[in-house]
């Protein structure tokens, strides 16, 4: 058997359940960013050397499969879609306070690019960020999706920013953007 069905092959693709929908159907596109996230992820954690961010990167990696796994099943699917649950979200939530109590951690906007590692969490973030709109445009053409979901990806941009942030601490690295400290409140970094 191989993966080369050719079932694809006029711009149409089987969600869960084997139901056939364009590949450029908003549920697909929502699903296929999460998946291109994932492997955004994928990549930052091969050339992390933080071993406790790689090890929170892989958990959340596999929590990702669930959320894409969620957005491909659809409602009449006779698959029931995997739950994402308030627990998912609160790992998230517990994971961003734990990284903000680290002792000097940058708590204004950052300029990417300043260390080889955090910058590849940078371009996972703005993907993360995509998966989110992604997802809420799917969500607004009136599609069902676990309310978690959303949840998951909004707080998944703000952890994958404060892994940025510790990488470049622990290295040393000033990503700061403002110099002045004092230029403006404190903004929505992970944006």
């Amino acid at each position: 058997m191989s993966i080369a069905t050719k079932r694809g092959d006029g711009g149409q693709t089987g969600l869960a359940g084997g139901i056939q929908v364009s590949k450029a159907h908003l549920r697909v596109e929502a699903y296929g960013t999460v998946d291109e996230l994932n492997t955004h992820l994928g990549f930052a954690r091969s050339i992390c050397q933080d071993k406790e961010i790689a090890t929170w990167t892989e958990e959340i990696q596999r929590t990702l499969f669930r959320v894409g796994s969620a957005l491909a099943t659809p409602p009449e699917s006779r698959k029931k879609p995997p739950v994402i649950s308030a627990e998912d979200v609160d790992k998230l939530t517990e994971l961003v306070h734990n990284i903000e109590a680290t002792e000097g951690i940058l708590a204004d906007w950052s300029l990417p690019g300043g260390h080889t590692e955090s910058a590849a969490y940078e371009v996972a973030r703005t993907v993360c960020r995509r998966a989110e709109r992604c997802a809420v445009r799917f969500v607004e053409s009136g599609e069902a999706v676990q309310p978690e979901v959303l949840a998951y990806l909004n707080r998944l941009s703000d952890v994958i920013w404060l892994f940025g942030r510790r990488i470049e601490h622990s290295a040393g690295v000033n990503s700061r953007l403002r110099e002045d400290t004092n230029a403006g409140p404190k903004f929505s970094r992970a944006w």
